[in-house]
């Protein structure tokens, strides 16, 4: 799979997304430095959301509209107010896509609707992420999936039937690139809920990338994710969470992030492949392995024991595996104390 020049796979490291959301608190500058912030940390693409309150839910402020939710960072609010001050403006994504462009990342955002999808596509777009409470809505994503461009799906709230029917869809409507995220949807989400083992289980029931859209606090979960095959990560950025934000609760700040994308790389550069004996690196240290060798001088014609050869560092000498192969037989030659033992010292019983 490629999202712009960038392969995304197995064989390479994890593609990391630094999601802003609403963290630009309603400022075009802030939203510019969270841009900053993201290629300083070394994210591989910066993703912004494109909707407006209008196009998420109606202004209403009662009943099914408001957040009745204790846990919530957006208790008691109402839908429309939250979308109203989270919503990136659309006039500020091309300043934002060129911000990215100029530092050479990649750039691109979630369609919530139809509108959002032509919107996106005009500004020449690289790719569509469709978000986990929008992955039952599939005529978005036939609507998204028809511009033939790399899709991003997250599959929070879905039960295995719907994640195949947004498959489904997405690669009948023309996606030809295809990545599923594995994503819990409660904000911020409990490592309890991650459930990481499905990486491995979607990636081969869809035959597709699988990645990571964290919400958990920290970097531990993102972290565990990439041994179970993890290709892509998504976390918030902010620039500082005391300043508050929408997300910011959940949301790394840049330091955060540069260096969960430093420990992305180590972790993946560690998995490495299924390999035994000692790696290239480690030949230097054979020699500090167990070997036999005279414990103290052995006169020629006298009998081997464990007084006399013993198993010690330095591996310079005989294996330890032939220490009862010689105990009993005698020494062809006089043995100095400290001399590595070979076999063609020993002699017959």
């Amino acid at each position: 799979m490629k999202i712009g020049k960038r392969t995304i796979g197995l064989d390479h490291p994890p593609f990391v997304i630094a999601e802003m959301s609403g963290n630009h608190n309603g400022s075009l500058q802030k939203a510019l430095e969270i841009v900053d912030a993201a290629a300083w940390a070394g994210a591989d693409a910066m993703k912004i959301q494109t909707y407006t309150p209008e196009t998420m839910t109606l202004p209403l402020k009662s009943g099914p509209f408001r957040i009745r939710n204790p846990k919530s960072p957006w208790h008691g609010r109402s839908l429309y107010d939250l979308y109203q001050e989270a919503h990136t403006p659309w006039k500020w994504h091309e300043p934002i896509l060129s911000r990215a462009k100029k530092h050479k990342m990649i750039c691109f955002s979630t369609v919530f609707d139809e509108s959002s999808v032509e919107f996106l596509s005009d500004l020449g777009a690289v790719a569509f992420k469709i978000a986990s409470f929008e992955n039952n809505d599939l005529p978005l994503i036939r609507k998204a999936a028809k511009k033939g461009k790399p899709m991003l799906i997250s599959t929070g709230l879905a039960s295995l039937s719907e994640i195949s029917a947004a498959v489904r869809t997405a690669k009948k409507g023309g996606c030809k690139s295809l990545a599923l995220l594995k994503c819990t949807s409660n904000y911020p989400a409990s490592p309890k809920s991650s459930n990481l083992r499905t990486i491995p289980d979607m990636r081969s029931r869809f035959g597709c990338e699988v990645g990571l859209s964290d919400h958990t606090l920290g970097t531990a979960v993102s972290l565990a994710a990439i041994p179970y095959g993890a290709t892509l990560v998504e976390k918030h950025l902010t620039l500082n969470r005391k300043k508050g934000g929408v997300d910011s609760l959940f949301s790394l700040e840049p330091t955060e992030m540069r260096r969960l994308i430093q420990e992305i790389k180590t972790v993946w550069s560690a998995l490495g492949k299924p390999f035994y004996g000692p790696s290239t690196e480690e030949i230097p240290s054979l020699q500090f392995r167990r070997s036999l060798f005279a414990a103290r001088d052995i006169r020629k014609g006298e009998t081997f024991n464990r007084v006399n050869v013993r198993s010690v560092r330095p591996g310079t000498g005989l294996s330890p595996r032939f220490l009862e192969k010689i105990l009993g037989k005698r020494a062809r030659k006089n043995i100095r104390a400290g001399e590595p033992m070979r076999l063609a010292l020993v002699g017959a019983r």
